[in-house]
């Protein structure tokens, strides 16, 4: 038998995976807030549990490893859909797809563990160490969409979108969703003074639940409020299905062309003000339509916004081109955040000479950037801001054309995102980019979910993923200009960082020590 030094041995092992197991379980029942499951209660669950553990750890370094636990629990479960782009073609890319979702997981893991660790140092006491680790999990969400170029997918905010809490945007944008969550998940954490379970729940759940109620009601005053009539033109979505497999297939491209046109031609006695084919949707060059246009207009018999590549001086664009009514080339906007491995490769020229190339770049080793945000006016439509796929998950994009439009048009090719949880995660951002600025957006995915969506995020209309097909729509009106078009991120940001002043501060007075009773580690977690 083993002796007592042993036996406390493994029980110190027991206990340590324990915790492991826990914290990587509250990370994937955190994510289980974000679309397509939309299970919110179970995110907060989650996530108070980890803001728990960590500002409850005996060590900094401990804080470090219990939030890098939960955070691959979280990003390997909300981030699943990124092995999808390496199986379009599997005999190729396919050994790739679990190192790239373990690299995302971690990736996304440490956004969590080193904000957690400086957190834990900043802050005095457990209770106070559960709130800093709240605010710079916050602070990490908005970091996220600017560090590396970008990816602000599956923040904690996101859990809102389809619930009448995510109007909030509005007011405080999709960091101050973050924070309302972090905030929401922490109180439990703060209220037990003795650090006992039943106090977090007697006390703790109250106060989230009062912050929550309040986010709801607002949202629910917001969503019975008046909306403005439609704006008047009658926009045609055309969703083609083609399958990422087969669209460059010499063979399969012509049979998606004829489809588009198909799609795109109007009933008899019934017009549309524009067409919209999906991002790269057509199956030629920009500088090979000419001959084209004819054929293409005719068929809309209207003006038609095709996604499509272009090249121009050796460089190749995803853009968005306008074909008018008369068979011309009208605007053409090129998309501008591009996505880093798939549209280009960093150190591309060094990594060309390896022939390591993109994804999705079907001309040369990637895409190049376009000049920037910006709104265009086309003939017979209001004023519009182009968002090129990914560009629809950055909301700080909207602001930056210096001039408000009167909606917002999505192209996107979400068959590279599969068909299960990455397409309506997509979607579900595009939502909250409507719901902050208080426009319209209009949808055009290639295999779905290609909507209309109202100033307020809701979708009035929707075209079912996977399905060909095309959904016609009056353009909804626009809502003036929120609190969140005028200020930005920058309000909620500054009390997130106010409140990690105010925590550091609080460490540096003299603590009661009467607040630190000690504590029977049978109602603590373990």
């Amino acid at each position: 038998m083993p002796g007592p030094v042993a036996t406390r041995h493994l029980a110190g092992r027991v206990r340590r995976h324990g915790g492991f197991l826990i914290d990587v379980c509250a990370g994937l029942a955190a994510a289980l807030g974000q679309a397509p499951w939309g299970l919110w209660p179970l995110s907060l669950l989650g996530l108070a549990v980890v803001v728990w553990r960590v500002g409850d750890a005996a060590t900094g370094r401990r804080a470090f490893w219990r939030a890098l636990a939960a955070g691959a629990g979280y990003f390997g479960l909300a981030m699943l859909w990124i092995i999808e782009p390496f199986l379009v073609e599997p005999e190729i890319y396919g050994w790739m797809a679990p190192f790239a979702l373990v690299l995302m997981a971690l990736g996304g893991a440490l956004f969590w563990a080193i904000p957690s660790w400086a957190a834990w140092r900043l802050a005095g006491g457990a209770r106070d160490r559960a709130l800093a680790v709240a605010a710079a999990l916050a602070l990490s969400d908005w970091i996220r969409g600017w560090l590396f170029t970008g990816l602000p997918w599956a923040l904690t905010g996101h859990v809102w979108i389809d619930t009448p809490a995510g109007q909030a945007a509005a007011w405080i944008g999709a960091v101050g969703l973050s924070a309302l969550t972090m905030a929401a998940a922490a109180l439990p954490a703060w209220a037990a003074r003795d650090r006992r379970l039943s106090t977090a729940i007697a006390k703790g759940l109250p106060l989230s639940a009062a912050l929550v109620g309040a986010a709801w009601f607002a949202g629910l005053a917001r969503l019975n409020a008046p909306m403005p009539p439609d704006a008047g033109p009658v926009i045609r979505l055309v969703q083609p299905n083609a399958d990422q497999t087969r669209k460059w297939d010499p063979e399969w491209a012509p049979v998606f062309y004829d489809r588009l046109l198909q799609l795109s031609a109007a009933p008899a006695g019934h017009r549309v003000s524009a067409v919209v084919w999906p991002e790269t949707a057509a199956p030629f060059l920009l500088d090979q339509a000419p001959e084209l246009l004819h054929a293409i207009t005719s068929a809309a018999g209207a003006p038609v916004l095709a996604g499509i590549q272009r090249g121009e001086g050796g460089l190749w664009f995803n853009s968005l081109a306008e074909f008018t009514g008369d068979a011309r080339l009208g605007q053409v906007y090129d998309k501008f955040h591009l996505v880093p491995f798939g549209e280009y490769i960093p150190w591309g020229d060094l990594m060309a000479r390896f022939g390591v190339s993109a994804f999705a770049a079907q001309q040369g080793f990637g895409y190049a950037a376009g000049p920037g945000a910006r709104v265009m006016t086309l003939a017979g439509l209001p004023p519009v801001m182009p968002l090129i796929c990914y560009e629809a998950v950055f909301s700080r994009h909207l602001r930056q054309a210096g001039v408000r439009p009167a909606w917002l048009l999505q192209v996107t090719n979400d068959a590279w995102f599969g068909s299960f949880s990455g397409p309506y995660q997509h979607l579900a951002q595009a939502r909250l980019r409507a719901i902050e600025s208080g426009l319209p957006l209009m949808r055009a995915a290639n295999t779905g979910v290609s909507a209309a969506i109202d100033a307020r995020g809701t979708v009035r209309r929707q075209l079912a993923l996977n399905e060909a097909g095309f959904l016609d729509a009056a353009l909804p009106g626009a809502l003036p200009p929120t609190l969140w078009w005028r200020l930005g991120d920058w309000p909620a940001v500054a009390a997130i960082l106010a409140a990690l002043a105010w925590l550091g501060a609080r460490r540096r007075r003299p603590r009661d020590r009467a607040a630190q009773p000690t504590v029977d580690p049978a109602v603590r977690l373990p």
